[in-house]
């Protein structure tokens, strides 16, 4: 009895790994955390930037896994990013920009994400054209290497410009800007004609342009035909341990009679599909006691 609970257990548990590893895919998504990323990426600033004179844009390294994520910082002083403002890359911010908690010292890091864009972020309905780009600004007042924690600036004269080379202003239905939020939010914003986005605060952007009915229905036909499958798969597998379940365990049941039936003196015969001990009949002889007759 323990021997088969221990073959039951042994199953359940490949039956629970074989399932997680069956769809890869589907969880993958959620590997992919924006909040995991955004962290690392003001880790690595902060470290990038901690010997960097103030002013200077520097090239931040991330893990080898991270390949083809653009990452640069800088180290600014409040009152010189409030008169002279930045700018980097496809970022403008003009002069005007208060940042939410004041802050002394920051560090701000700017991001693209290229073609891990749409691993992090998700616009149901809608095709991301560009990659998202963002910036994010870091207390670095303190002594601590790595700071205080994010701040927020928001701007209070022109708006923060964020550009987006190459998308094709003509065609159709017009392409949005987006801001993403690291929580799976999103609000969508005018673009102007030069594919720049506008914005009063930091976060992440992008251009996308809404996805066809017929579009959005083969993607929908896609999603059902990964599930039915899936389904299928399960069954299939589910059907497949049960019968090596069912074989593992007649094989144990033979291994035990044969054992039995070594280890038992008395006979074997078969009632109907039943095996039974039996022994040869042995008829006891009558004899008197202490030979007494009467």
């Amino acid at each position: 009895m323990e021997c088969n609970r221990r073959w039951h257990i042994i199953y359940v548990l490949i039956f629970c790994t074989v399932i997680v590893s069956f769809f890869p895919k589907i969880q993958a998504s959620k590997d992919y955390d924006p909040n995991s990323l955004d962290d690392l990426i003001h880790e690595r600033a902060m470290e990038a930037t901690a010997k960097q004179r103030t002013g200077v844009w520097s090239n931040v390294s991330l893990p080898s896994n991270f390949s083809g994520i653009e990452v640069s910082a800088i180290r600014l002083r409040s009152g010189s990013f409030w008169d002279r403002g930045t700018n980097y890359s496809s970022l403008y911010i003009p002069p005007g920009v208060v940042t939410f908690p004041y802050a002394k010292r920051l560090v701000m890091a700017y991001h693209n994400l290229g073609d891990w864009s749409t691993r992090y972020f998700e616009l149901p309905g809608y095709k991301i054209l560009s990659p998202v780009i963002g910036f994010s600004t870091f207390d670095a007042s303190g002594a601590k290497a790595l700071g205080n924690g994010s701040v927020r600036v928001s701007a209070t004269g022109d708006p923060i410009q964020i550009r987006f080379p190459g998308i094709e202003s003509k065609q159709k239905p017009d392409p949005i800007c987006v801001k993403l939020d690291l929580n799976g939010l999103y609000q969508f914003r005018r673009r102007t004609k030069d594919n720049v986005c506008i914005t009063q605060g930091n976060g992440h952007f992008t251009i996308a342009v809404k996805l066809r009915e017929e579009e959005e229905n083969r993607n929908a036909w896609r999603w059902w035909v990964v599930g039915v499958a899936g389904i299928l798969g399960i069954i299939l597998l589910c059907v497949i341990l049960r019968t090596i379940y069912k074989m593992v365990r007649s094989k144990a049941i033979k291994d035990m009679e044969g054992a039995s039936d070594n280890g038992v003196a008395l006979e074997t015969t078969y009632v109907t599909t039943s095996k039974m001990p039996s022994a040869p009949m042995v008829r006891t002889q009558p004899a008197l006691e202490q030979g007494y007759a009467p």
